[in-house]
Order: structure tokens, then C-alpha cells, then sequence
């Protein structure tokens, strides 16, 4: 049961990093400041990411501050879909990722 569950929760990993993409590339810009938004939100999550919640942090966090930090990061995706006019998948980006993360928790896996 856990497999699946790992897996739903990269594939959400990789859609929050196209979510914050997809704010940035979607503003009303030029098209420099478009670039740039759209290429540096998803690289600021995925430096955040691999600072603090990857299995190979660079800054090991205790788990309930791994979590927050997670938590932030796709709160932070959903809220950038949301202001790119998408909300109903802002909304699904998050609860998908706590729903998988309370259920890889009920399991056992560690955050």
C-alpha cells in the first residue's frame, strides 16, 4: 500500500513544481518578467525542497518541522494556481498532498 502512495506523492511533488511554473509563465507581463517568474518560482520551491524536505537534505529538519515546510511549499503551490485563475486545482493540489501524506503517516512512513 505504500508504493502507490509514495508514488501519488512524487507525481504531486512534480505537479506543484509545474504549478508554480504555470503561475509564472501565465502573468500579465512581459514577456522577460514572464520568464523569469516562470522559471524562478519552480526553482525556488525545488531549492526549498532540497534544502530542507528531501531524503537527502542539505539542512536535516525534526519531522513535525519537515512537514511544515512541506506543508508550506504546496500551500504556496495551491495558492499560485489560484492566482493563475486555476483555484479548483490549487484546492486538489492540496488535499491531494495531505491526504497522502495522513495516509503514508497512518502507515508508519516516516515524513
Amino acid at each position: 500500500m505504500k508504493a502507490p502512495l509514495l508514488g501519488l506523492i512524487f507525481l504531486l511533488e512534480l505537479a506543484l513544481l509545474v504549478a508554480a511554473g504555470w503561475w509564472g509563465f501565465t502573468r500579465d507581463a512581459s514577456w522577460p518578467i514572464r520568464l523569469l517568474a516562470g522559471l524562478g518560482a519552480p526553482l525556488l520551491i525545488a531549492v526549498v525542497w532540497g534544502l530542507f524536505c528531501s531524503p537527502k537534505a542539505t539542512v536535516p529538519l525534526p519531522a513535525p518541522a519537515k512537514l511544515t515546510v512541506q506543508a508550506a511549499c504546496f500551500v504556496a503551490g495551491g495558492l499560485l494556481l489560484a492566482l493563475a485563475g486555476r483555484p479548483a486545482p490549487g484546492v486538489l493540489l492540496v488535499a491531494l498532498w495531505a491526504a497522502d501524506k495522513a495516509l503514508l503517516t497512518f502507515l508508519g512512513d516516516p515524513v
